[in-house]
């Protein structure tokens, strides 16, 4: 008990000062002519992704403006030919950010088609992923 009450705190000591934290910012809002814009864009063949950065704003933010507006949304998805190259590209070694920049989606998309396709998955660091209940 004595060793305990020594790592405690005196009940004297002043209390530390608390951690500063960013309070959550506001959702951008696009002017009526950015809407627009963005629109025309998504349907000039943008994708979400680039059109978010275009305007600063998140993918998802991006598609709920889109939805808002009635505008059909495209599924790129891959063709099973894309798959194809998509796991050649992965197993010479490229990451699956590189793979899906390469053909234009994202890099969870890639990652879902190879789990499809049973292809061994790598980690951050390229160790081979361990799957849940399963061994390296």
């Amino acid at each position: 008990m004595e060793g305990l009450c020594e790592k405690l705190p005196r009940l004297d000591t002043p209390e530390p000062p608390s951690i500063k934290r960013d309070r959550p910012r506001r959702a951008r809002q696009l002017r009526a002519e950015q809407v627009d814009e963005l629109i025309a864009g998504y349907q000039s063949g943008a994708t979400v992704y680039e059109l978010g950065d275009r305007f600063g704003i998140e993918r998802r933010t991006v598609s709920n403006i889109l939805h808002r507006h009635g505008v059909p949304m495209r599924r790129r998805g891959l063709s099973p030919d894309q798959v194809d190259d998509a796991i050649h590209l992965y197993k010479l070694g490229w990451s699956l950010a590189r793979v899906g920049d390469h053909l234009g989606v994202n890099h969870t998309t890639v990652l879902n088609k190879l789990r499809e396709r049973g292809v061994p998955t790598r980690d951050s660091h390229g160790r081979p992923r361990v799957e849940a209940g399963g061994t390296r």
